[in-house]
């Protein structure tokens, strides 16, 4: 399963995750944003993680079970950052919509790889 597609995938995922790194330590330090931050990190950061180990896996039931789980992690990384919005007035709206942006088209991108491994 290792398409030039692929590799572009993993690179889009980790400069994700890197830029959304960035984007989060830079939000004002208080207590509602130490544990927002902190959930929207582990699941902005496992997209990537988990679809390098799908693409590690030797079987077609490994892969999308990986797969599911990096599209479950888009939705909740949406979710942490629309609770993020909610709660700091000084956000970077053009970067927030970036990441809300990203996060939709991994969610499209992974239901439909998972589809058309389902179908093979």
């Amino acid at each position: 399963m290792g398409s030039s597609d692929t590799y572009d995938l993993e690179e889009r995922t980790f400069e994700f995750a890197k830029r959304l790194l960035k984007f989060l330590d830079n939000l004002p330090q208080n207590t509602i944003n130490f544990k927002l931050v902190d959930q929207c990190t582990r699941s902005g950061t496992s997209i990537g993680a988990n679809y390098r180990e799908a693409n590690e896996t030797d079987t077609q039931k490994g892969f999308l079970y990986r797969a599911r789980i990096c599209r479950k992690e888009a939705k909740e990384t949406i979710y942490w950052l629309r609770l993020i919005d909610e709660f700091n007035d000084t956000i970077d709206s053009d970067e927030l919509h970036f990441f809300l942006q990203e996060s939709e088209e991994f969610v499209k991108i992974f239901s439909t790889i998972i589809n058309k491994t389902k179908s093979e």
